[in-house]
């Protein structure tokens, strides 16, 4: 049957291309556009009809085309008045991508044209990859709810590209990570949350064509809930296969998403769908002196305007497609306070939060929010009631201790007993904190201890991207070496930060590779490198540091003392777990000790109801001799984990010979 519009038979929802009784419903929100069409093509690529809308509600255009249906490719135009210094942009000349669209059929592509101004316009179809007509598929996936133990993040394409058991064809791919080998070793260091980075299609920064290089990060999204081709070719389905198989597994996959801007970028960026549809709905601006500008509170060149109607059920449409049709069983929201932000600032009750929280399908899920962003007001840390927050702060001062920096003791107590001081309200616990040492927007663990500045040079940009406060040292040489003293001191410190990480309260998250001494040779910003920097080098994993991590997160997942959410009080109680904290010379801290600039030594003893610990960190280079009280629940403290030697054990019970640069845990022994 050829292709036609059915006169009058159209409806405004839901949005996007909707399969009806002999065609296709289409749907599409914009302001200002005087015409909506849609544009069919063949597979080759070749237009095959374009249609005008016919039915209009307020803002939205919709109507149904006879004689089409799944798997139909089609691109959107829209006309009306073209004045960028208004935020107009229609260009009917540029192929738009339906903000709705489940499905593409190629990846994007950064070119001049998609670019160019009405006056000088071609037509982009041949630029612009094409939306797929879908439907959902199988029965609908609700979240798998767990509460998270280890949440592991991982790059789709840098994790798997080396990985050996897995078939050439498919490295790089989401199918990548259905190998038994992979999932094997996420249980063996106990995952149980495996966090994807953004996985919808993104586009290439406009400046990396010119460097050869291409963003493998993907934080640079176009559509919201359309696949990238380049890690799902067929679509969303291979993500619903691989929740499925890590729910056998007992893994929640979750997603990071970018629901704060777009990779259309600045008024020189490309115009793809967002902008060429309404821009004024889309993206925040602002008025100086008669004409509009966009707002860069994300420093991409343009901010989603989420205080928005249509934004707010375009953000909550593709977050229950994740859910129900990928079988997510959260997010991680990246530069979070854009969720809440508007022309007057961050709000924690902003509708868009609000509308997540109360969502019946969403409200399910694990959520997570990254709480700062670039803009005004942007830092909001401890703001988000309700999601577990990355804790920035648990990165910065236990690196700092690590490092040597004066008057750490306090800042290092508050952050390894759960961060009460950022969490301690709106009747939030300790899981709250999400703890990590490194992600992926900074140096990997094992650069952390081996390069004390940046390396960027590889970017193109001379070595001025990514950020200079870094909380990192070299232990004596900058980089690569073969000093084998110097390898042993950096492996020491490498494991002392996975015992800190790991011994602290609160919910813990690895990067990718830090447990096997993965480097990215001192690049903080690798989001550019599609290569050997931020490809996973399984071949040649330090099995010892592998086998160490997973010892200890055994260890940590056997005490509730370290994986309680009740804040801790200085005594012990029915229902919160007590804590002490300890001087080396058998005694509690006085204020005294806590305000000793060099402080490098503490104990921090855990005695609640069913748990009994104490937890040392010493970052002297030298061993160190504490004293502690005897365990309340045995004759004396025994060794669970030693991060860096072998603990010295005196004539007296609670007399030990702590290792340097070194944390242990003890536990009651007969």
């Amino acid at each position: 049957m050829t292709p036609k519009l059915k006169p009058g038979a159209g409806h405004s929802t839901p949005r996007g291309a909707s399969v009806v009784a002999g065609g296709v419903n289409f749907s599409v929100f914009s302001e200002e556009a005087s015409e909506v069409q849609v544009c069919l093509f063949d597979e080759n690529g070749s237009e095959t009809g374009r249609f005008a809308l016919d039915g209009r509600e307020g803002p939205v255009h919709f109507g149904q085309i006879e004689g089409i249906g799944v798997g139909t490719r089609y691109g959107l135009r829209a006309d009306g008045p073209y004045d960028p210094a208004r935020g107009l942009w229609f260009d009917p000349e540029k192929l738009l991508v339906d903000p709705y669209a489940r499905r593409i059929d190629g990846p994007f592509v950064s070119e001049g044209a998609l670019s160019a101004p009405r006056e000088q316009s071609v037509d982009t179809a041949g630029l612009v990859p094409k939306a797929l007509v879908s439907a959902p598929e199988g029965t609908p996936r609700t979240p798998l709810k767990l509460q998270p133990e280890l949440i592991y993040e991982v790059n789709v394409r840098g994790f798997s590209k080396l990985r050996p058991d897995v078939p050439e064809g498919e490295r790089g791919r989401l199918s990548a990570l259905m190998s038994e080998g992979i999932a094997g070793h996420l249980k063996r260091i106990g995952v149980n949350v495996l966090q994807l980075m953004p996985v919808a299609a993104w586009i290439d920064d406009g400046h990396l064509s010119g460097l050869g290089l291409n963003n493998v990060w993907g934080y640079n999204p176009v559509t919201l809930m359309a696949p990238d081709p380049r890690l799902m070719p067929h679509g969303i389905g291979e993500l619903r296969e691989l929740t499925d198989f890590y729910r056998r597994h007992e893994i929640a996959v979750i997603l990071d998403v970018v629901f704060n801007h777009t990779g259309e970028g600045n008024a020189r960026g490309p115009v793809l769908s967002h902008r060429g549809l309404d821009a004024l709905s889309y993206y925040r601006h602002i008025e100086v002196n008669g004409t509009l500008f966009l707002v860069n509170d994300m420093g991409t060149g343009n901010t989603l305007r989420c205080d928005n109607e249509e934004v707010r059920r375009l953000v909550l449409e593709a977050m229950r497609t994740w859910v129900s049709e990928g079988g997510v069983s959260g997010f991680r929201f990246d530069l979070a306070p854009a969720l809440g932000r508007s022309a007057s600032g961050f709000h924690a009750n902003a509708p868009l939060i609000k509308a997540i929280r109360s969502d019946p399908l969403l409200r399910q899920c694990l959520m997570m929010a990254e709480p700062w962003d670039p803009g005004p007001g942007g830092y909001q840390l401890g703001n988000f009631p309700g999601f577990y927050e990355h804790n920035d702060r648990f990165r910065d001062d236990v690196r700092a201790f690590w490092r040597g920096d004066q008057n750490m003791l306090g800042a290092l107590a508050a952050r390894i007993s759960g961060s009460a001081d950022i969490f301690s309200r709106d009747g939030r616990t300790a899981h709250d904190s999400v703890n990590f040492i490194a992600v992926h927007d900074g140096f990997t663990l094992r650069d952390t201890v081996s390069y004390a500045d940046k390396h960027n040079e590889a970017n193109g940009e001379e070595n001025r991207d990514g950020h200079d406060h870094n909380l990192s040292w070299n232990c004596g040489a900058e980089g690569d070496t073969e000093d084998a003293g110097i390898i042993a001191k950096r492996k020491t410190d490498a494991r002392a930060l996975l015992a800190t990480l790991m011994l602290s309260r609160g919910t813990p998250l690895l990067q990718q590779g830090d447990e096997f001494w993965r480097t990215q040779k001192g690049n903080n910003n690798a989001y550019a490198q599609d290569n050997e920097i931020t490809w996973v080098d399984w071949a040649h994993a330090d099995e010892a540091l592998i086998a160490f991590f997973a010892k200890l997160n055994g260890f940590r997942r056997k005490h509730k003392g370290l994986t309680g959410g009740a804040f801790l009080a200085g005594h012990t109680g029915d229902r919160v777990p007590g804590v002490s904290w300890l001087h080396p010379d058998r005694r509690n801290m006085s204020d005294a000790d806590w305000h000793d600039i060099d402080g490098s030594v503490l104990g921090m003893y855990l005695n609640g109801p069913g748990d009994e610990l104490i937890v040392w960190v010493n970052r002297w280079i030298r061993s160190v001799n504490v004293h502690c009280p005897l365990p309340d629940s045995g004759h004396r403290w025994v060794p669970g984990v030693v991060s860096s030697g072998q603990l010295g054990i005196g004539v007296d019970p609670g007399h030990f010979l702590l290792p340097e640069r070194s944390v242990v845990a003890l536990v009651p022994g007969d």
